[in-house]
């Protein structure tokens, strides 16, 4: 193997493991609140623009990097959007009253 090579392949493992803690978490509490929505769809765009570029290279570690970058990206988009969709629809404290907004309201009228 050639240094190159060995050094990007090295490169990509750690970068992937690097990241992992990350991924985990999110996947496993599906709080993705502390990540800006902005970000994680420039983030996706700039994924799709690069890929241009990826499939031009030959096959080699940087294809393993960016595809675990693309897919990495992607589940946190969809987490993303996910919990600020919920968010959005479910009931919220009304400070006013006390009560749940959205919630019946019934024999409190």
């Amino acid at each position: 193997m050639d240094v190159p090579l060995m050094a990007g392949t090295i490169a990509t493992v750690v970068f992937a493991i690097s990241n992992l803690p990350m991924l985990r978490k999110a996947l496993r509490t599906r709080d993705v609140s502390s990540y800006s929505l902005p970000s994680i769809v420039m983030i996706n765009a700039a994924n799709a623009v690069y890929s241009l570029y990826v499939v031009t290279l030959p096959f080699g570690p940087v294809w393993g990097l960016h595809t675990f970058y693309v897919v990495s990206c992607a589940i946190m988009l969809v987490l993303c959007v996910r919990q600020r969709r919920a968010a959005a629809s479910a009931p919220r404290a009304d400070c006013d009253e006390g009560r749940l907004i959205g919630a019946g309201r019934g024999s409190d009228a």
